[in-house]
């Protein structure tokens, strides 16, 4: 069999890359115009609070469809959203309308859910060994994405003549082009809806390995979750340390590369000491990162800290969605399963990025990392012990 990547790889390299732009774009961009346009400030975030909803909503429908008319008519469907939001996002800082803008961020959300199924997409009908690099090539978009979205933003921030930000908007459009036009590229592939319904009946009644999918998707929704929330509290924590908005700025600038930037090697890092070992070093870095802010609360460690961070993200991220794939070999359930599991990331993400200042203000940064602690302990002992020998054989229907 053939050891190198597929053309197709490279394709959803590149369409991951545009999904994750429009999310940096979105990020920069939907508190300052929601503050603009918001008919009182405490509504500034509803648009990126929508944004987050209509993901987790779409994420498991996204999934079924997927499974019945296939992968690629899913993505060139997936492009209409982002096109959506590019129209509506426009119109509505042009002519300050606050409903269009919330339409805007909604549909956003939906081409995210939609796009978000590129890392397992090109994982399908690969060998066993070439899916975590397929998954970790893919999941590197991110190093694009964070050198071309935050560009784009300023470059179509403030141009003459039109509302600022309303081009940053409308480039969605383009960027819908560009992912109908990379969809309509990938080659075609059978829905799975077409199995026997025997068979994934009989799928769904017998999945020996139901731990370890457990596992995986805990591990990476967790890995997700525990991101988001030591993220955003760090730099909270860090204004509260009357730290500069440049270094706290820097600080989290080398957090996201370290985030990315990995994910050019975690497949040769999993093939190399295997996904147990990959998922529980990104464990332990995540535990370490929490052991650090403990430690100490200098500007220095914070930052090491924060690298740390991004790199546990991303071996507990690509590492879970490897185990995943492996896990569904074959399976005519591994759609749905799939969907359920980017559901399960999702919504844990949603609650790390919204309860930073309720734990700040509650427990504190020492009790936050506290409890971050515990669970990535917990669930270090729990992927230590049931991977440790089924980690490698697939679910499939009987």
């Amino acid at each position: 069999m053939t050891r190198t990547l597929p053309r197709r790889t490279y394709l959803y390299f590149t369409a991951q890359s545009i999904n994750l732009t429009t999310a940096v774009m979105s990020v920069t961009m939907a508190a300052i115009v929601g503050a603009a346009l918001a008919p009182a400030s405490t509504w500034s975030t509803v648009p990126y609070g929508f944004q987050f909803l209509c993901l987790m909503l779409a994420t498991y429908p996204v999934s079924r469809l997927m499974s019945r008319i296939g992968r690629k008519r899913a993505f060139m469907l997936g492009s209409i959203p982002l096109a959506v939001s590019g129209i509506s996002g426009y119109l509505a800082v042009r002519y300050q309308h606050f409903p269009a803008l919330v339409f805007s961020h909604s549909a956003l959300g939906i081409y995210i859910a939609f796009a978000n199924f590129n890392r397992f997409a090109a994982t399908d009908n690969l060998e066993q060994s070439l899916k975590p690099k397929a998954l970790s090539l893919v999941v590197a978009g991110g190093v694009i994405a964070a050198v071309v979205g935050p560009a784009l933003t300023e470059w179509l921030r403030d141009v003459g003549g039109y509302p600022l930000f309303s081009l940053c908007y409308a480039a969605f459009v383009g960027l819908a082009a560009m992912s109908l036009l990379i969809a309509a590229c990938l080659p075609g592939d059978g829905a799975q809806a077409s199995q026997p319904r025997a068979a994934q009946s009989a799928g769904a009644a017998s999945q020996p390995l139901g731990p370890v999918l457990a596992v995986a998707m805990a591990v990476a929704a967790l890995g997700y979750g525990i991101m988001n929330l030591l993220m955003i509290q760090a730099s909270m924590h860090m204004k509260h340390m009357h730290e500069d908005f440049s270094d706290v700025r820097l600080a989290i600038q080398w957090h996201v590369i370290a985030m990315f930037a990995p994910s050019f090697f975690t497949g040769a890092i999993i093939h190399k000491l295997g996904i147990r070992a990959t998922i529980c070093v990104g464990l332990g870095l995540l535990i370490g990162c929490t052991a650090m802010n403990l430690w100490s609360h200098s500007y220095a460690m914070m930052s090491v800290s924060l690298i740390a961070l991004g790199l546990g993200w991303n071996l507990t991220y690509v590492g879970g969605g490897a185990l995943l794939a492996q896990t569904l070999q074959n399976s005519p359930l591994a759609m749905q399963i799939q969907g359920k599991n980017d559901l399960a990331i999702a919504l844990l993400a949603t609650v790390g990025a919204f309860s930073p200042s309720l734990l700040l203000g509650t427990v504190g940064w020492a009790g936050t990392n506290a409890i971050c602690m515990t669970l990535c302990i917990v669930l270090l002992l729990a992927s230590a012990g049931l991977l440790q020998s089924k980690v490698s054989e697939p679910v499939r229907a009987s």
